[in-house]
């Protein structure tokens, strides 16, 4: 079973990872999405974010922008990390997902690769 967490602002993908309202989390058994979630981490720092979500059992994180640091503690966890996705409902992005669709934007995946942060 796959865990999939979306950050979400205003219905859609959050751009910054970190900054959302809250994360919508869906269960995925054998291809179909079981049940979704929303889950608001308390007072959590960003660097922990990879950590909490972890926590929740998540396996799979689809976001717009993050930091280049938080990258690394994603891989530490080992949760993999869908960057640079366009902005989108959480149903439309776990459509794409299941149907292996996603695609990242180069110009924002060139940004935070080559940003200093």
């Amino acid at each position: 079973m796959k865990r999939v967490a979306i950050p979400v602002t205003n219905n859609q993908l959050s751009e910054f990872f970190g900054e959302c309202n809250h994360y919508e989390i869906f269960e995925i058994d054998r291809g179909v999405p079981e049940k979704k979630s929303i889950e608001i981490p308390k007072g959590t720092d960003i660097t922990e974010l990879p950590g909490w979500l972890e926590k929740q059992g998540v396996t799979d994180v689809i976001a717009y922008k993050v930091n280049k640091k938080i990258i690394s503690l994603f891989a530490s966890k080992k949760v993999n990390l869908f960057v640079g996705v366009q902005v989108e409902t959480p149903q439309k992005l776990i459509d794409e997902y299941l149907q292996g669709r996603l695609e990242s934007d180069k110009k924002i995946i060139t940004e935070i690769t080559e940003s200093d942060i």
